[in-house]
């Protein structure tokens, strides 16, 4: 380590009240305004992450939820396809239509379980929310942080 030791004159680096007396009120000002504004910054880019995970989320669980609409289209115009060749038939050709149809019907009760779980695994910005709520105690004069 070196044995570096401020010259004489010139205030501790860590001395608040040296440092008040030697900067002037615009310089001090001036400093607050950047520190905010990059607080503020940050603030921006967590919120931005945040909405993008969530939205990827979001996404993936309605593209799910849109395939279980189409499976249960599907089992709809299936099973009423197997109806109708069921009472006209009265044999094989309308009991394979419904297999067909339940088929369908159990794809879109999987795809429908897994789009409402992806979509209840949203969780919008918590750390957005929370470093934000930090922000005014940390501008009072005066109050320590906890």
């Amino acid at each position: 380590m070196s044995d570096y030791r401020e010259p004489p004159g010139f205030p501790a680096a860590n001395d608040p009240g040296a440092r008040a007396a030697d900067t002037s009120l615009g310089d001090l000002f001036r400093e607050l305004t950047e520190d905010v504004s990059t607080l503020m910054r940050q603030e921006v880019r967590l919120a931005k992450a945040e909405l993008q995970e969530s939205a990827k989320t979001a996404g993936k669980g309605a593209g799910l939820l849109a395939g279980a609409g189409v499976a249960g289209h599907f089992a709809l115009g299936f099973l009423s396809l197997a109806i109708a060749v069921a009472l006209s038939v009265w044999i094989g050709l309308g009991w394979a239509s419904l297999i067909v149809a339940v088929i369908w019907a159990i794809i879109g009760a999987v795809l429908a379980s897994r789009g409402k779980k992806q979509l209840e695994s949203v969780r919008g910005m918590p750390q957005t929310a929370a470093t934000v709520q930090e922000i005014p105690p940390t501008l009072k004069p005066g109050e320590e942080t906890p």
